[in-house]
């Protein structure tokens, strides 16, 4: 499971780095590239066949259709394109397992996935297992020279299978949350441990500082160009929000006071019939929550998980606070400030999901990654328990719907009295 990390030093890489004096370019690629995708495999190693057909909602995927896209991403975008030769595994798969690259071709209907009985998870291994050979092969036999030019390349699609490793984990805990039975992912899961200090609140003065991000290791671009930002007079909280001021917020009424919640946030309430966090249930006036580890008690001292926008927003003005923008929180996270600022739960910002001044996406069918989806969503900083070692970075910017609350979200507030 990933561990908490400070918000001081940035989690290290879970796997090597791709510019190691070590050893040969192609080796470091290739212990770079099998680290990633045997993580794959093993976040999907207890799940049944059964288990990863399901879609339980059009915004998830089943796991071997993450697995599969996956596979697909270096078979489109490395091998089609830079490995002479090549020849894809399957003629369907292209239009099976492409999600939302329009220029890489036509795709099956996103909320159909879970109608692909076929082909089957073992058919996706013998498909992952055919496309790793042959990347292997030709990390192991191109010039050192050509590799360079790749590495980019590569790294976004390490990146991108990092991903949707998250998302493996937050689909299928919201396909068995929907089981009456419910079953655990892992029987011997358990929550991270937060570490919240006495010192509630982190000042941050009024000034210009940089943000985004500001070098040229790996980043997407959503997170460039650095640029400079007014940010403070602010307080922000050190810790994350707790289930037990979460119960509180829902003893006072919260989910039933319109007064607290922006306009669509108390539609949805009314119309989704929300009365708690996203996977809780209560057994005999008892709160419960689904979890990768099976239904467990509520722990009060636990942050709050499966919130949405919405929730957050309105838990805020409920408490006289509010939500940090993305800038804040950056500001914040840079200077140490932030407890559990990793690896626990995303932290809900008030920020609109939007290009930085100056913002180009990269040329060609990456262009597609991150830059046409900067509209209606909302940012979200840190990182969860579901992300994987190495892929956290304080310039980081997720984004969802305000309505999502399957991934492993949670809120820090701001105070500006």
């Amino acid at each position: 499971m990933t561990k908490s990390a400070s918000a001081a030093a940035a989690p290290t890489p879970a796997y090597p780095s791709l510019f190691s004096d070590s050893g040969p370019l192609g080796q470091n690629l290739v212990e770079a590239y099998l680290a990633v995708r045997n993580e794959t495999e093993r976040r999907a190693a207890p799940l049944t066949p059964e288990d990863q057909l399901i879609q339980s909602m059009p915004d998830a995927s089943p796991a071997k259709w993450h697995r599969a896209h996956t596979t697909w991403f270096f078979e489109q975008f490395l091998l089609g394109e830079h490995c002479r030769g090549y020849k894809p595994f399957h003629p369907d798969y292209a239009y099976l397992f492409n999600s939302y690259y329009v220029s890489a071709g036509p795709r099956h209907a996103r909320h159909q996935r879970g109608h692909l009985t076929r082909p089957g998870a073992d058919e996706i291994t013998a498909y992952r297992r055919h496309v790793d050979a042959a990347v292997v092969q030709f990390f192991q036999t191109t010039g050192a020279e050509n590799l360079a030019k790749l590495v980019p390349l590569v790294e976004v699609g390490l990146n991108h299978e990092q991903q949707h490793q998250e998302l493996m984990w937050t689909d299928i805990l919201h396909a068995f949350a929907q089981n009456p039975i419910p079953p655990a992912y892992d029987p011997a899961w358990r929550f991270p441990a937060s570490k919240p200090s006495s010192d509630e609140w982190l000042a941050l003065n009024e000034g210009i500082h940089t943000v985004g991000h500001p070098d040229d290791s790996f980043h997407f671009d959503n997170e460039k160009p650095a640029h400079r930002a007014l940010v403070g007079p602010v307080n922000l909280g050190r810790n994350l929000v707790t289930n037990g001021e979460w119960l509180a917020f829902m003893a006072d009424g919260g989910y039933r006071t319109a007064t607290l919640w922006l306009m669509d946030g108390f539609a949805t309430v009314t119309n989704e019939a929300w009365q708690a966090p996203g996977h809780w249930r209560q057994s005999d006036g008892e709160w419960q929550v689904m979890t990768l580890g099976g239904l467990r008690p509520v722990d009060p001292k636990a942050p709050v998980c499966h919130i949405s926008y919405y929730e957050a927003d309105a838990f805020a003005r409920w408490s006289g606070k509010h939500l940090p923008t993305e800038m804040e929180w950056e500001v914040a996270a840079r200077a140490g400030g932030l407890n559990d600022a990793f690896g626990i739960v995303w932290q809900w910002t008030r920020s609109a999901y939007s290009p930085y001044p100056g913002y180009r996406a990269v040329e060609g069918a990456l262009g597609e990654y991150n830059g046409k989806f900067m509209v209606n969503q909302l940012v979200l900083r840190g990182s969860s328990l579901a992300t994987p070692e190495g892929h956290s970075r304080i310039t980081y910017r997720n984004f969802f719907y305000p309505h999502h609350r399957w991934q492993f979200t949670g809120l820090r507030l701001a105070d500006y009295a």
